[in-house]
């Protein structure tokens, strides 16, 4: 028994260390590098090795000519992400034209364990704008977003994501606080909660039950959310949110039912 549990926690570090390589590839770098990797990972040179080779194998790494860079395997995963994650066609035609309404990035959130995930992104034209990028996890604590999403939160959740936060457990009264001012307003707003000016109005979008799914936000500088814009912006949202709702807006990533309090 005691070597089977050894083995499984060995598994499980392997697991990690795979993620951990795959990880290190991004947009700005494509490939790495033996040396890259074991520079970033400060694990051994023939860990690495071993653990790129299987990565290899399994078609989720490729040999190039300035190191390895994403498999062919990952190929089909990305399709797959694409059909199930991506919202249709009318969805980000609407995201489009609440750009073109009021030139500010529109995002749809959704809640992910104890993180709010973005899963769709339509960006500001603007020079100065906020962009986030698709399958970003953001907090759950703090954030116009979050205080939609949570609407329906059961009280264990909402213990665990306040306890997420800096303030810890005590910040739970504060979290409370902006949720209801949501479910009352009909929509959340933040100013420099997550990152000082920034500012983001945030509304929530309808499962067929009338459970909050996901949040459709609009963001960017503080400078261009005065006080006497809030009202039109939150009327594009809302008029969007609806129209989502209607054609059954949904996602695999969003949170189950069984996290969610049926007593609101």
């Amino acid at each position: 028994m005691r070597e089977s549990s050894e083995s499984g926690d060995g598994g499980v570090r392997s697991v990690q260390r795979a993620v951990e390589i795959m990880s290190l590839l991004t947009e700005q770098r494509p490939a790495i590098t033996i040396r890259e990797i074991v520079t970033a990972t400060r694990l051994p040179k023939t860990t690495v090795l071993r653990i790129v080779q299987t990565l290899e194998h399994s078609g989720l790494l490729s040999a190039g000519e300035s190191g390895y860079v994403a498999g062919p395997g990952l190929w089909r995963w990305a399709h797959l992400v694409k059909n199930s994650w991506e919202p249709p066609a009318e969805i980000r035609a609407l995201m489009r034209e609440l750009v073109s309404r009021q030139r500010e990035t529109v995002n749809i959130y959704i809640v992910h364990n104890l993180s709010r995930v973005c899963v769709a992104q339509e960006e500001s034209p603007m020079p100065l704008r906020h962009v986030v990028r698709v399958g970003d996890e953001l907090p759950l604590w703090v954030g116009a977003s979050s205080k939609v999403l949570l609407r329906d939160a059961s009280p264990d959740l909402l213990e665990r994501v306040a306890r997420s936060s800096p303030g810890g457990s005590a910040h739970l009264p504060t979290l409370r606080q902006w949720i209801d001012e949501a479910a009352e307003q009909g929509f959340a707003t933040s100013q420099g909660e997550r990152e000082v000016g920034l500012s983001a109005i945030a509304v929530p979008i309808l499962g067929s039950d009338g459970s909050v799914v996901a949040a459709l936000t609009y963001s960017g500088p503080t400078s261009r959310f005065p006080d006497e814009r809030i009202s039109a912006l939150v009327s594009d949202l809302t008029s969007a949110a609806e129209q989502f709702t209607e054609r059954g807006f949904d996602h695999p990533m969003r949170a189950p039912l069984g996290a969610r309090s049926t007593s609101r």
